[in-house]
């Protein structure tokens, strides 16, 4: 698979300029074909192949999202959405009263209120606050203190797309023996991500995005060693290693990851997020990453020139897959609606109108972009 012949394969190049993946990713015509041929398999079979789908979706599928973020695959359990591996963190480390945990002030409400539902069992919030969008190494080692357990952050922050340099966080949260959370719905799809180069304790990525994966799949990551730390808030049937044998109630969770997935799991989308994963490693991360970068590259060029503020932080290790910028005198929300009109979308956030190509972007679809703005 290669950039040029992606055209054919995302079938909303015919109708939109969708600039919108850093809200909800289109979907390729193989990662609908891999849903369609898992709902043929129940329609035809039942639940016939209900033990191969367990084994495919442990071994085969994990194996592949641990190349893709440089894990192993008994540290991924399947999640919902990035909420929902953020609540496996929040409502399973044994809490004690003062403790605290340290998040930004620009975070996406998924990784503030679970924190913030956790002031009932006496867990305090220290905020980071943010200097020019930018979430600054020394704010949040100086809000450390004795009582800190984790730091919680988006390593790409939604509204600006400012990117967190995730090497030096980690070394700061292990020399202080704080634990280290991510959001990276934001980082994931976009980014190279390699987990044995940075330390971090638990990551959750929602596959609707970047990923260009269906809605409803996601990935939680829990390194092994610090498995230990998190007692599974939900259990059932599959958080344990029985999986026919139903009246022996053991209550021993499985030695990875799974123990985090309670019931049965979405296998149709699961098959769409292996599809979707697959894409990216054929292509390559580091493919991926230029050539994004580089859309983004082109468009910053062509604002620049037409006297548009570029939001986002530029430095070389802050820019993502996200674009926010501003008209000095029109409205975000009156441009973003006459883009709308010629077919172009993405969005607003922030007051910032906010664009995020995808991989089956190209320098043509930008060049519409900038065309259509005054």
């Amino acid at each position: 698979m290669d950039f040029a012949s992606l055209r054919d394969e995302f079938p909303i190049k015919k109708r939109l300029v969708y600039l919108n993946n850093a809200s909800i990713g289109a979907l390729s015509n193989r990662v609908v074909a891999a849903v369609n041929r898992h709902l043929e398999d129940v329609r035809d079979n039942g639940r016939v192949h209900y033990p191969e789908w367990c084994h495919y979706a442990d071994t085969v599928i994990k194996d592949q999202i641990a190349r893709l973020i440089g894990a192993d695959r008994s540290e991924i359990a399947f999640v919902k959405n990035t909420t929902e591996g953020i609540l496996i963190v929040a409502n399973g480390l044994d809490w004690r009263q003062g403790d605290n945990v340290i998040i930004a002030d620009i975070e996406y409400p998924s990784n503030v209120y679970p924190w913030m539902n956790l002031a009932r069992r006496g867990v305090v919030i220290k905020w980071v606050k943010n200097r020019d969008g930018r979430i600054l190494l020394e704010d949040i080692e100086a809000a450390m203190d004795e009582r800190t357990r984790l730091v919680s952050l988006s390593a790409v922050q939604f509204s600006n797309g400012f990117r967190l340099d995730l090497k030096p966080l980690g070394a700061l949260c292990q020399s202080r023996s704080v634990l280290l959370n991510l959001d990276a719905i934001q980082y994931l799809g976009v980014l190279r991500l390699d987990l044995t180069q940075c330390h971090v304790d638990f990551l959750s990525v929602g596959g609707h995005k970047w990923l260009l994966a269906p809605i409803g799949t996601g990935i939680f990551y829990c390194r092994t060693a610090s498995m230990e730390y998190l007692h599974p808030a939900n259990v059932g049937y599959h958080s344990v290693d029985k999986p026919e044998d139903h009246l022996d109630y053991d209550l021993t969770f499985r030695p990875n990851a799974g123990r985090f997935e309670e019931a049965l799991v979405n296998f149709p989308g699961i098959w769409g997020l292996e599809a979707a994963v697959n894409l990216h490693l054929e292509l390559g991360p580091e493919n991926v990453e230029r050539h994004i970068l580089g859309l983004n590259a082109v468009a910053k060029r062509g604002l620049e020139a037409k006297d548009y503020a570029i939001v986002s932080p530029q430095g070389p290790q802050e820019v993502s897959g996200i674009l926010s910028f501003r008209h000095p005198q029109l409205s975000s929300q009156g441009l973003a609606e006459r883009l709308q009109a010629r077919g172009i979308n993405l969005s607003i956030r922030a007051g910032y109108l906010r664009m995020s190509p995808s991989v089956y972007n190209d320098e043509e679809e930008i060049g519409r972009l900038l065309e259509a703005l005054p």
